[in-house]
């Protein structure tokens, strides 16, 4: 585990393969943290890529601000860019999924000459999850945002040991259950992680980015059994692609694509790189 800083906080990383491999850089999601990756990276980095698997903004203890604007769109898309930096590559391969989704959409529409190919696990295009959100079920679907706006009360609602969290976990293998559960203990950590959400008002009033068509070789991987994300939003996506796209829809996989569906992600990322080998 190495770490970098950025914006006045300090970031974990797990920086693993050979250092001098062409970078891949996974974004976790809610309520995951780099560990997320860990049955994808390593038939990665026998490919020769190096994978770097930071814990994102509020998950690493030492870059846990408290204040909800502190978790906008543009600067968690500057903490991906700040790790690049710190390894000094000009580019690398973006992997995300769930709220690490949302940031590699973002980094891919304000960074793209950062970024050789971008690849979203379960997380439409942000545009396109506005359009499914007023247009199919996708607003009931995510009823859950509007309570995660309600400091204290969804933090007890969401208690890691209450019957809520255990439901949120579920489907998940149960030694990552375990370990999300365990890291959600931590003082502030679940406000932390809940911010994310929180900051989503304030983004959507004023946009500390605006989000561009995605002009970058892209990857979007959708769970048809995920409860979250919906049909519509996922193949709307497309309409905000103007590059190259793969989209790969798996049968019988919910929203913990990179934990239960790891042969499926490995084999579609290394066919979205393989065309854009460095």
């Amino acid at each position: 585990m190495r770490t970098y800083a950025h914006d006045g906080l300090v970031f974990d990383v797990k920086d693993e393969g050979p250092e001098d491999g062409y970078p891949v850089v996974f974004l976790h999601g809610f309520p995951q943290d780099s560990t997320a990756w860990d049955s994808v990276v390593e038939p990665i980095q026998e490919q020769g890529y190096r994978t770097l698997a930071p814990n994102l903004r509020g998950y690493s203890p030492a870059a846990r601000p408290t204040a909800a604007k502190d978790y906008v769109s543009a600067r968690t898309a500057a903490d991906a860019i700040a790790l690049l930096d710190a390894i000094e590559a000009d580019d690398a391969h973006i992997v995300g999924h769930d709220w690490g989704g949302f940031v590699a959409w973002a980094v891919a529409s304000e960074y793209p000459d950062r970024v050789r190919t971008v690849s979203v696990l379960s997380t439409p295009h942000p545009a396109a999850m506005k359009h499914a959100m007023i247009t199919s079920t996708q607003g009931l679907r995510s009823w859950y945002m509007g309570m995660f706006q309600l400091p204290w009360i969804s933090e007890r609602i969401l208690d890691p040991d209450g019957p809520a969290w255990r439901a949120l976990m579920r489907g998940l293998p149960p030694h990552q259950a375990a370990h999300y559960t365990d890291r959600m203990r931590q003082p502030g950590a679940l406000s932390a992680a809940l911010n994310w959400y929180r900051a989503m008002p304030r983004d959507m009033i004023r946009p500390s980015l605006k989000m561009h068509r995605i002009t970058v070789p892209t990857a979007y991987i959708w769970g048809e059994r995920d409860p979250a994300l919906g049909r519509a939003g996922a193949e709307a996506t497309a309409d905000y692609v103007t590059g190259d796209y793969i989209f790969t829809q798996l049968q019988g996989i919910g929203h913990w694509i990179p934990e239960t569906a790891p042969d499926a992600v490995v084999e579609g990322l290394l066919d979205r790189f393989s065309d854009r080998v460095p």
